[in-house]
Protein backbone atom coordinates (compact mmCIF):
# COMPACT_ATOMS: atom_id res chain seq x y z
CA UNK A 1 0.00 0.00 0.00
CA UNK A 2 1.25 3.37 -0.49
CA UNK A 3 1.77 6.33 1.71
CA UNK A 4 -0.35 9.45 1.90
CA UNK A 5 2.83 11.00 1.04
CA UNK A 6 2.53 9.82 -2.53
CA UNK A 7 -1.19 11.58 -2.61
CA UNK A 8 -1.38 14.76 -4.30
CA UNK A 9 -4.48 16.63 -1.93
CA UNK A 10 -7.01 19.02 -3.40
CA UNK A 11 -8.65 21.98 -1.49
CA UNK A 12 -11.77 23.40 -3.31
CA UNK A 13 -10.92 27.02 -2.38
CA UNK A 14 -13.08 28.90 -4.77
CA UNK A 15 -16.42 29.71 -2.46
CA UNK A 16 -17.55 33.21 -2.76
CA UNK A 17 -18.65 32.76 0.71
CA UNK A 18 -22.21 34.80 -0.25
CA UNK A 19 -23.73 33.67 3.35
CA UNK A 20 -20.80 34.94 5.19
CA UNK A 21 -20.25 37.98 3.13
CA UNK A 22 -21.70 40.26 6.77
CA UNK A 23 -18.60 39.21 8.32
CA UNK A 24 -16.27 38.38 5.73
CA UNK A 25 -16.32 41.25 2.98
CA UNK A 26 -13.38 41.58 2.00
CA UNK A 27 -11.40 38.22 1.10
CA UNK A 28 -12.64 34.66 -0.27
CA UNK A 29 -14.46 31.96 2.26
CA UNK A 30 -11.20 30.35 2.84
CA UNK A 31 -8.84 33.36 4.23
CA UNK A 32 -11.45 34.09 6.82
CA UNK A 33 -9.56 35.03 9.99
CA UNK A 34 -9.87 32.63 13.17
CA UNK A 35 -7.93 33.44 16.00
CA UNK A 36 -5.40 35.79 13.62
CA UNK A 37 -4.70 32.80 10.80
CA UNK A 38 -6.61 32.01 7.72
CA UNK A 39 -9.10 28.99 7.97
CA UNK A 40 -7.39 27.39 4.62
CA UNK A 41 -4.07 27.15 7.08
CA UNK A 42 -5.85 25.00 9.61
CA UNK A 43 -6.65 22.69 7.02
CA UNK A 44 -3.43 22.78 5.62
CA UNK A 45 -1.54 22.01 8.90
CA UNK A 46 -3.76 18.63 9.18
CA UNK A 47 -2.50 17.92 5.55
CA UNK A 48 1.52 18.63 6.56
CA UNK A 49 0.91 16.76 9.65
CA UNK A 50 -0.31 14.13 7.66
CA UNK A 51 2.77 13.43 5.68
CA UNK A 52 1.14 14.45 2.20
CA UNK A 53 3.49 17.01 0.69
CA UNK A 54 1.37 18.01 -3.02
CA UNK A 55 -1.61 19.92 -2.48
CA UNK A 56 -3.73 21.97 -5.19
CA UNK A 57 -5.32 24.79 -4.38
CA UNK A 58 -8.31 25.33 -6.90
CA UNK A 59 -9.09 28.85 -6.15
CA UNK A 60 -11.89 30.75 -8.03
CA UNK A 61 -13.09 34.01 -6.35
CA UNK A 62 -10.76 36.41 -5.54
CA UNK A 63 -8.43 33.41 -6.01
CA UNK A 64 -5.23 36.07 -6.41
CA UNK A 65 -5.83 36.77 -2.33
CA UNK A 66 -5.54 32.65 -1.54
CA UNK A 67 -1.46 33.24 -4.32
CA UNK A 68 -0.80 36.12 -2.59
CA UNK A 69 -1.58 34.87 0.97
CA UNK A 70 0.37 31.86 0.40
CA UNK A 71 2.79 31.41 -2.27
CA UNK A 72 4.14 28.48 -3.66
CA UNK A 73 4.91 26.27 -0.24
CA UNK A 74 3.00 26.04 3.34
CA UNK A 75 5.23 24.31 5.75
CA UNK A 76 6.10 20.78 4.31
CA UNK A 77 3.67 21.45 1.15
CA UNK A 78 4.35 22.05 -2.07
CA UNK A 79 1.44 24.36 -3.53
CA UNK A 80 -0.17 24.53 -7.31
CA UNK A 81 -2.80 26.78 -8.20
CA UNK A 82 -6.19 25.91 -10.32
CA UNK A 83 -7.49 28.84 -10.65
CA UNK A 84 -11.14 29.32 -12.11
CA UNK A 85 -12.21 31.98 -14.77
CA UNK A 86 -15.66 31.51 -14.12
CA UNK A 87 -18.19 29.66 -11.42
CA UNK A 88 -17.43 25.94 -12.63
CA UNK A 89 -19.09 24.30 -8.85
CA UNK A 90 -16.86 21.80 -6.60
CA UNK A 91 -16.54 18.76 -9.38
CA UNK A 92 -16.22 21.08 -12.17
CA UNK A 93 -13.04 22.95 -10.35
CA UNK A 94 -12.26 19.46 -10.00
CA UNK A 95 -12.08 18.74 -13.31
CA UNK A 96 -10.13 21.40 -13.89
CA UNK A 97 -7.19 21.09 -11.66
CA UNK A 98 -6.46 17.27 -13.43
CA UNK A 99 -3.78 18.53 -15.47
CA UNK A 100 -1.74 19.24 -12.35
CA UNK A 101 -1.83 15.72 -10.85
CA UNK A 102 -0.26 14.32 -13.85
CA UNK A 103 3.18 13.33 -12.95
CA UNK A 104 5.64 15.73 -12.57
CA UNK A 105 3.62 17.41 -9.52
CA UNK A 106 5.22 15.18 -6.86
CA UNK A 107 8.72 13.15 -6.81
CA UNK A 108 6.57 10.03 -6.72
CA UNK A 109 4.23 10.95 -9.62
CA UNK A 110 0.26 10.65 -8.72
CA UNK A 111 -1.37 7.49 -6.95
CA UNK A 112 -4.50 6.27 -7.97
CA UNK A 113 -6.62 7.93 -5.26
CA UNK A 114 -6.51 11.71 -4.37
CA UNK A 115 -7.35 13.50 -1.33
CA UNK A 116 -10.02 16.18 -1.40
CA UNK A 117 -11.16 18.91 0.93
CA UNK A 118 -13.85 21.26 0.85
CA UNK A 119 -12.00 24.61 1.91
CA UNK A 120 -15.20 25.80 4.38
CA UNK A 121 -15.03 22.79 6.62
CA UNK A 122 -13.01 21.15 8.96
CA UNK A 123 -12.94 17.13 10.68
CA UNK A 124 -10.68 16.39 13.17
CA UNK A 125 -10.45 12.89 11.57
CA UNK A 126 -6.88 10.51 11.40
CA UNK A 127 -6.54 10.69 7.76
CA UNK A 128 -4.22 8.04 7.77
CA UNK A 129 -6.73 5.61 9.06
CA UNK A 130 -9.04 6.53 6.63
CA UNK A 131 -6.56 5.89 3.72
CA UNK A 132 -5.91 2.71 5.30
CA UNK A 133 -9.85 1.73 5.00
CA UNK A 134 -9.99 3.18 1.80
CA UNK A 135 -7.16 1.19 0.43
CA UNK A 136 -8.24 -2.13 2.48
CA UNK A 137 -11.64 -2.06 0.54
CA UNK A 138 -10.27 -1.11 -2.91
CA UNK A 139 -12.49 1.58 -3.05
CA UNK A 140 -13.14 3.54 -6.17
CA UNK A 141 -14.22 6.56 -3.89
CA UNK A 142 -14.85 6.90 -0.23
CA UNK A 143 -16.59 9.60 1.43
CA UNK A 144 -15.38 10.88 5.47
CA UNK A 145 -18.76 11.22 7.33
CA UNK A 146 -19.23 12.29 10.77
CA UNK A 147 -22.32 11.49 13.63
CA UNK A 148 -23.73 14.75 14.50
CA UNK A 149 -26.80 15.06 17.05
CA UNK A 150 -28.68 16.88 14.89
CA UNK A 151 -28.07 16.87 10.80
CA UNK A 152 -31.32 19.69 9.81
CA UNK A 153 -28.49 21.70 8.39
CA UNK A 154 -27.11 18.75 5.86
CA UNK A 155 -28.10 16.27 3.73
CA UNK A 156 -28.02 12.70 5.18
CA UNK A 157 -25.84 10.00 4.26
CA UNK A 158 -27.34 6.42 4.46
CA UNK A 159 -24.75 3.46 4.51
CA UNK A 160 -25.06 -0.22 4.67
CA UNK A 161 -22.88 -2.31 7.26
CA UNK A 162 -19.74 -2.59 5.19
CA UNK A 163 -19.98 1.28 4.65
CA UNK A 164 -21.34 0.79 0.95
CA UNK A 165 -23.03 4.00 0.69
CA UNK A 166 -27.02 3.63 -0.04
CA UNK A 167 -28.51 6.72 -0.47
CA UNK A 168 -27.94 10.83 -0.21
CA UNK A 169 -31.17 12.44 1.66
CA UNK A 170 -31.89 15.94 0.69
CA UNK A 171 -31.17 18.43 3.43
CA UNK A 172 -34.75 20.31 2.00
CA UNK A 173 -36.24 17.14 3.00
CA UNK A 174 -34.18 16.27 6.13
CA UNK A 175 -35.96 16.96 9.75
CA UNK A 176 -32.95 16.74 11.65
CA UNK A 177 -32.01 14.07 14.34
CA UNK A 178 -28.99 12.50 14.56
CA UNK A 179 -27.22 11.22 11.63
CA UNK A 180 -24.46 10.67 9.50
CA UNK A 181 -23.36 13.66 7.21
CA UNK A 182 -20.76 14.36 4.70
CA UNK A 183 -17.59 15.86 6.24
CA UNK A 184 -16.29 17.47 3.09
CA UNK A 185 -12.87 15.12 2.98
CA UNK A 186 -13.27 12.80 -0.03
CA UNK A 187 -10.80 10.10 -1.65
CA UNK A 188 -11.17 9.69 -5.07
CA UNK A 189 -9.83 7.63 -8.08
CA UNK A 190 -8.11 8.98 -10.76
CA UNK A 191 -9.97 7.89 -13.35
CA UNK A 192 -13.42 8.73 -11.42
CA UNK A 193 -12.57 12.30 -12.05
CA UNK A 194 -11.95 11.74 -15.76
CA UNK A 195 -15.66 11.25 -15.57
CA UNK A 196 -16.99 14.69 -14.64
CA UNK A 197 -18.28 16.49 -17.52
CA UNK A 198 -16.07 19.44 -18.73
CA UNK A 199 -16.67 23.15 -20.13
CA UNK A 200 -19.60 23.78 -17.72
CA UNK A 201 -20.57 23.84 -13.60
CA UNK A 202 -20.67 20.76 -12.08
CA UNK A 203 -21.68 19.55 -8.57
CA UNK A 204 -19.99 17.08 -6.27
CA UNK A 205 -22.27 16.69 -4.33
CA UNK A 206 -25.89 16.68 -5.38
CA UNK A 207 -24.36 15.16 -9.28
CA UNK A 208 -21.51 13.48 -9.35
CA UNK A 209 -21.52 11.16 -5.94
CA UNK A 210 -25.30 10.16 -6.59
CA UNK A 211 -23.50 9.21 -10.06
CA UNK A 212 -20.83 7.43 -8.30
CA UNK A 213 -23.67 5.32 -5.99
CA UNK A 214 -24.01 2.63 -8.65
CA UNK A 215 -20.84 2.31 -8.88
CA UNK A 216 -19.78 1.61 -5.14
CA UNK A 217 -19.27 5.01 -3.44
CA UNK A 218 -18.29 4.00 0.02
CA UNK A 219 -18.38 6.08 3.25
CA UNK A 220 -15.54 6.03 6.21
CA UNK A 221 -16.88 7.14 9.87
CA UNK A 222 -14.77 9.62 11.77
CA UNK A 223 -15.67 10.42 15.66
CA UNK A 224 -13.75 13.26 15.50
CA UNK A 225 -15.01 16.69 16.28
CA UNK A 226 -16.68 18.92 12.87
CA UNK A 227 -16.71 22.39 12.22
CA UNK A 228 -18.42 23.84 8.73
CA UNK A 229 -17.58 28.27 8.72
CA UNK A 230 -20.29 28.28 6.28
CA UNK A 231 -22.57 30.87 8.14
CA UNK A 232 -22.57 33.40 10.45
CA UNK A 233 -23.39 31.87 13.07
CA UNK A 234 -21.09 28.73 12.65
CA UNK A 235 -18.00 30.79 11.68
CA UNK A 236 -18.62 32.54 15.26
CA UNK A 237 -17.64 29.40 16.62
CA UNK A 238 -14.28 28.75 14.98
CA UNK A 239 -12.50 30.63 17.49
CA UNK A 240 -13.49 28.20 20.59
CA UNK A 241 -13.14 25.21 18.18
CA UNK A 242 -9.52 25.81 17.67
Amino acid sequence: MQSLASVTAIILAGGRGTRLRSVVTDRPKVLAEIRGRPFLSYLLDQLAFTGVRNVVLCTGYLGEQVRATFGDSYSTVRLAYSQESSPLGTAGALRLALPLLKPGLSETGISDSVLVMNGDSFCEADLGAFWAWHCAHNAKATLLLTDLPDTKRYGRVRVDANGLILAFDEKEDNKGGPGCINAGIYLLNYRLLLTIPVNRAVSLEYEMFRAWVRQGLYGYLSKGRFLDIGTPKAYATAAKFF
